[in-house]
């Protein structure tokens, strides 16, 4: 995992400077100034609404005592998507501009799932259960035990 890391923080950049001049050279400098700092504009309205739509939906479902997992994950997408939009460059554009899209970021989102990488927390845990008290899990760690006994405040 960390190679690919590594790998994208090297190549991204590189692409992204290689595209910029050659955009640069081919409708000059203060266009593909322009450009790229209005997909960072445009990015950051759409950003704002589909955040405002996904947030009234995990509302939405959390008042239906349902569990908003697919929502939560179109959260973490957005907020991918929109960090994407504001990095300066095209393809970084092109993949943040995907993330925001509702269709193709809500089929990224259900891929995700289906494929096992993020699994749902239980129910219970999400209104306050106790994590800890899981079966094969140790009893006094989280326990609402009170363990009474004194103090003294010593100020140097």
């Amino acid at each position: 995992m960390f190679k690919l890391l590594l790998l994208l923080f090297l190549t991204v950049p590189m692409v992204e400077m290689a595209i910029l001049i050659w955009v640069g050279g081919f409708i000059g400098a203060l266009p593909t100034i322009l450009a790229v700092a209005s997909t960072a504009v445009v990015g950051v309205w759409l950003l704002r609404l589909q955040g405002f739509l996904t947030m009234k939906k995990v509302q939405e479902r959390l008042r239906a005592g349902e569990l908003p997992d697919l929502e939560l994950l179109e959260g973490a997408v957005l907020l991918v998507g929109g960090t994407l939009l504001l990095t300066p460059g095209f393809v970084t554009d092109i993949i943040g501009f995907v993330c925001l899209i509702p269709g193709t970021r809500r089929a990224i989102c259900r891929r995700v799932l289906a494929a096992g990488l993020l699994k749902p927390m239980p129910m219970d845990v999400m209104q306050g259960g106790n994590i800890f008290n899981q079966p094969g899990q140790n009893p006094q760690h989280g326990s609402n035990q009170t363990i009474e006994g004194e103090y003294q405040r010593e100020d140097s």
